[in-house]
């Protein structure tokens, strides 16, 4: 399940499945087969948010380069904290976007305000 892309149909979730290929090429072993993902976009406002909680084991956050990455990510996550969401996701992004500067301060700010673990892959 992963939360926080532009729309929902194939073209936004290939994103995801593109990142999981990329990893599995770099050797990240726990990626497995990326072929195998079965990548489902959820928009946090969803009425089945709470339900889909309870019965998903794996969640993650998409998280954009873009100067208002932070802005909307931070937003979502608000929602899935006051919805009942999860409260650990992986934080997936594209490649080029580092851990210091935007993925820390999201990290932070997830974890003090919202109460929510974002888990971000060391290389």
């Amino acid at each position: 399940m992963v939360l926080g892309l532009p729309g929902t149909g194939p073209r936004h979730t290939d994103k995801v499945s593109e990142l999981f290929a990329f990893w599995a090429g770099q050797g990240r072993q726990w990626v497995g087969n990326p072929d195998a993902w079965r990548v489902v976009a959820l928009p946090a406002g969803s009425p089945h948010l709470p339900v889909l909680a309870e019965e998903q084991a794996r969640w993650a956050l998409w998280v954009d380069a873009d100067p208002e990455a932070f802005r909307r990510a931070y937003r979502v996550l608000k929602q899935v904290a006051e919805r009942g969401g999860p409260q650990r996701l992986l934080l997936v992004h594209p490649p080029g976007v580092g851990r210091q500067g935007l993925l820390s301060n999201l990290r932070h700010a997830a974890a003090s305000y919202l109460g929510i673990e974002l888990l971000v892959l060391a290389r």
